[in-house]
């Protein structure tokens, strides 16, 4: 066993564990906390796939920009009450469990009954990771889908910005009636 393998498999198990932590606990901030972890433990993945710009562009943009601004509208919406967002068992759930167990035993299936001894790569693997190829990719094929990508960040943030406003708004009137009466 290589080294790399046994960090990918721990930078592997720690992502699964952070992402589980990430969707169960109830407190935003700690969600977004773990969140950023799990973006850490997805860099070291990268790197132990050779895609080192990728690994740096998710430090950037995702740990760096994504979480302030994921941070910035938990704080913006003020989540205060989580009995409200507490679920009871329901259909979904019980339907995601099924998933999440049909998935388990894919992977058991693929990782344990499934050789995949003879795996040759592309021949131009080690351009496939580069800046040029991504960047060419990215303006030339990828143009829409980036463009739209961009539309609907602003489209959340300007969102975020009119309910926060909306209850601004309705506290200040619900003060302004305090004060009257």
């Amino acid at each position: 066993m290589s080294l790399t393998f046994l960090i990918f498999g721990i930078s592997a198990v720690l992502a699964i564990a952070s992402g589980i932590v990430t969707i169960s606990t109830k407190n935003p901030i700690t969600s977004a906390i773990s969140l950023v972890f799990h973006f850490f433990m997805l860099v070291g993945l990268y790197l132990t796939l050779q895609a080192q710009f990728v690994a740096a562009i998710q430090v950037l943009v995702y740990a760096g920009a994504i979480m302030v601004l994921v941070v910035f509208v938990i704080m913006l919406l003020n989540v205060g009450d989580e009995q409200k967002l507490k679920d009871k068992m329901s259909f979904k759930s019980i339907l995601a469990i099924c998933f999440a167990i049909i998935m388990g035993v894919q992977f058991f299936i693929i990782f344990n009954v499934v050789k995949t001894t003879n795996i040759k790569l592309a021949d131009h693997a080690s351009e496939m990771g580069s800046v040029q190829m991504i960047g060419k990719e990215l303006f030339t094929n990828y143009i829409f889908p980036f463009e739209a990508i961009s539309l609907l960040l602003l489209t959340a943030i300007v969102g975020a910005v009119v309910i926060s406003k909306r209850k601004l708004l309705s506290n200040e009137e619900l003060s302004l009636n305090k004060i009257e009466d």
